[in-house]
């Protein structure tokens, strides 16, 4: 079996989360049966049992506070016929069951399937569910133990619950209802849905600054909710009392985007400190604004948690080396057990390089790794999804595999990207796609001039929203360009809009500044559909048949128009949503790919060290 293959298929595990009020109960998410599925663990006793198993999948449990119950969520009820399936479609319900084990149950019943908006857990066993439909809109219900939902919030913009307050008697609610879905206000409620207090940082000043709930105080009787903010330039966190309306701002002179959460016992707050694409993470105690950073080792921290004790559990990796959960005390958390086919762990790869090179919108961050031998290597630049996301040194199989096979691979963090401050993420609007096109053209001349790349065999890829701008790239670059690997892309951005989940028509209007019919200028210009006839590349691309993000019709229609033109291109249709949990799927999706890029391209020389 090849490295790059053993990397898919190592066994994995997330970082494990455990019930508030019975830390010793877990859970976490693992590939082992090769699919992702949901997995409860008691620490006491070392018992580990699969919970969910799902043709396509499971991801994202969520434990009671007093650990009695796991909730999940159920997708794959959009179809309309009630016997078909249609999994990864993102729209159903919540299901529960005993944390030992037992039936499956519905967990609000009298809710209809939608897509989940959030969802609080009190630890009276009251349950705040958020949810969406592509005719009504957000609403929130409040769910009592054997009692019908009721609703407490609807409006047509999108909103989300953010938190539950200790005692259960504050809802914090994440909304948009000022249209711009980019950047969110904030809502305390009480639970009949009366209003307590509003954060807006949208109102009243020149800019349009975000918020985002991170969680109440973890201690009976303080309504303090820990407040994401932009009001200098970045992401950082402050304490907000939604009933007294004092806010706390917090002295963190760190560099880079700031993350937080609580300690358990509310005295301290765990910071992820994010910066040029690594992070760290450091402890803030706020009886007097201590700040000590926690022992890490250099690359990205995935999430992290703090336990009673004191300690923490976190999730890192880098470029070079696999994903482990370690604790600050020193040990790894959570060893996943063998996979089916025999592979117990997924193989190194090749430390990442940064570069940065000067752009249209200032300078740009990219991050390369390159197989052994001098180039110039054929080269393919991997577009990270988002768009408001980011690549950072962080283990990924799939650009790993094409190393392996002799590609240098560039990822660049293009303005629209997070971790470089509001500025950069805010730049993307109204010209989407074409600027980050620019700031990748900026990156590709660099490797080209530097002798990294081959500038004959440089390959366009991603997925989602690197799929978008691999189609738009090929047709609006067409002679940067020698192949084009697009998968579940926006690929007719008018089509996308009219089919695509509520949230998403929010963003694309916030992006665009308005519909289709209001502003067609814009979505004409940004359409990959628009360049088909533009497109000289070879071009292979993937989609999910349920896919509720970048619907399959749309992708159709750009197909088409290929096939009109007799254009080299390959599709590939896959039963599931936006993306595979089937770790063999996503096996023979990339290797579909990499066949298509040889067969185009020439396979490269073969590169040291390779499995």
């Amino acid at each position: 079996m090849p490295n790059w293959e053993k990397r898919f298929r190592a066994p994995r595990v997330s970082l494990p989360r455990w019930a508030e009020e019975a830390p010793h109960r877990s859970l976490f998410t693992s590939n082992t049966t090769g699919t992702y599925e949901v997995y409860a663990w008691d620490r006491e006793t070392g018992e580990q049992r699969q919970v969910t198993d799902r043709p396509n999948g499971t991801t994202g449990g969520t434990l009671t506070p007093d650990g009695e119950w796991i909730w999940w969520f159920k997708d794959g009820y959009s179809s309309a016929v009630p016997d078909l399936c249609s999994d990864g479609d993102e729209f159903g319900v919540w299901m529960r069951q005993p944390f030992h084990g037992g039936p499956d149950e519905p967990a609000a019943p009298g809710l209809d399937p939608s897509y989940p908006d959030g969802l609080a857990l009190g630890r009276d066993g009251t349950a705040v569910i958020g949810r969406s439909t592509d005719k009504a809109g957000s609403s929130v219900h409040l769910v009592r133990p054997g009692a019908a939902p009721v609703e407490i919030y609807r409006h047509e913009q999108s909103a989300a619950v953010a938190g539950l307050s200790h005692d259960g008697a504050l809802i914090a609610i994440e909304h948009t209802e000022h249209g711009d879905a980019m950047h969110s206000a904030i809502r305390v409620v009480r639970t009949d849905g009366t209003t307590v207090a509003e954060l807006d940082d949208t109102r009243g000043g020149t800019e349009e600054l975000g918020l985002s709930a991170m969680g109440f105080a973890p201690v009976e009787g303080d309504a303090r909710l820990l407040v994401g903010h932009q009001r200098r330039g970045r992401w950082e966190p402050m304490l907000w009392d939604a009933t007294t309306g004092a806010e706390t701002a917090l002295a963190i002179d760190l560099p880079g985007d700031l993350e937080a959460d609580w300690y358990p016992d509310g005295s301290a707050l765990l910071v992820e400190h994010s910066h040029q694409a690594r992070s760290e993470l450091w402890r803030y105690d706020l009886a007097d604004g201590a700040l000590t950073r926690l022992e890490t080792p250099s690359g990205t921290v995935s999430g992290a948690l703090p336990r009673p004790d004191g300690t923490v559990e976190f999730l890192w990796s880098s470029a070079e080396k696999p994903p482990v959960v370690r604790s600050t005390a020193g040990h790894v958390v959570l060893e996943p057990p063998a996979g089916a086919d025999g592979v117990s762990h997924a193989p190194d790869s090749v430390p990442v390089e940064d570069i940065w090179v000067e752009g249209p919108g200032g300078k740009v961050h990219a991050l390369v790794q390159k197989p052994a031998g001098e180039g110039p290597f054929p080269t393919v630049f991997e577009i990270h999804g988002g768009p408001t996301w980011h690549d950072s040194d962080a283990f990924a199989a799939g650009p790993a595999a094409w190393v392996d096979h002799g590609f240098a691979v560039v990822r660049v963090n293009y303005r629209g990207s997070t971790g470089y401050g509001r500025a950069w993420t805010d730049a993307l609007k109204h010209r989407v796609g074409l600027i980050e096109l620019e700031d990748i053209a900026a990156v590709r001349e660099w490797t080209v001039s530097s002798g990294l790349a081959d500038p004959e065999r440089l390959v366009l890829a991603g997925g989602s929203w690197g799929g978008y701008l691999t189609l738009l790239g090929l047709g609006t670059q067409p002679d940067a360009w020698a192949l084009g690997l697009a998968a579940v892309p926006v690929a007719d951005y008018v089509t996308a809009y009219h089919d695509e989940m509520e949230a998403l028509k929010a963003l694309d209007r916030t992006l665009l500044g308005g519909t289709p019919e209001e502003v067609p200028e814009r979505f004409a210009a940004s359409s990959p559909l628009t360049y088909v006839d533009d497109v000289r590349a070879p071009v292979y691309i993937s989609a999910g048949m349920n896919d509720p993000r970048c619907p399959i019709r749309q992708i159709e229609n750009y197909v088409r128009r290929l096939e009109e033109r007799t254009h080299p291109h390959e599709v590939y249709r896959y039963d599931a949503g936006h993306g595979s949990l089937v770790v063999e799927e996503r096996i023979k999706q990339l290797r579909l790919e990499i066949a298509f890029a040889e067969r185009h391209l020439g396979r490269p020389a073969p590169a040291r060290d390779r499995g």
